[in-house]
């Protein structure tokens, strides 16, 4: 199963928290994490195996809704901040439009992901 973890920039602790009160889960083998660039490394530093797209502002918000449209990604966790705003907006809405599409499970928020990795 492909998961997909991405979180703005106000938001990568609570990521990086989250993966790690599900290290036993994610770091097993049935589990691939891709992730955009920059959320990508803080993983890594925090001992998660993760294969990093572009950052979500050159294309990586992009590359995974990719993904998702392929059949190759089934889960999305995207921790997004409400209260800023991001120059990438569209490729961000386009990756929750094609979960929709898709039928993939996105969560957008750490107890929505929670509810989620309990469903795995």
């Amino acid at each position: 199963m492909e998961i997909a973890i991405i979180s703005h920039d106000g938001k990568k602790a609570e990521m990086v928290q989250f993966l790690n009160e599900h290290k036993n889960l994610l770091a097993s083998k049935k589990i691939q994490l891709i992730s955009t660039g920059s959320t990508g490394t803080k993983a890594e530093k925090a001992g998660f195996q993760v294969t990093k797209m572009l950052s979500g502002p050159l294309g990586g918000d992009a590359q995974i809704a990719a993904r998702v449209a392929e059949g190759k990604c089934h889960m999305v966790f995207f921790f997004r901040d409400p209260l800023e705003k991001h120059p990438h907006e569209p490729d961000i809405f386009m990756l929750m439009r094609l979960c929709d599409v898709y039928d993939v499970p996105l969560a957008t928020n750490p107890a929505t992901a929670e509810l989620l990795i309990k469903g795995i």
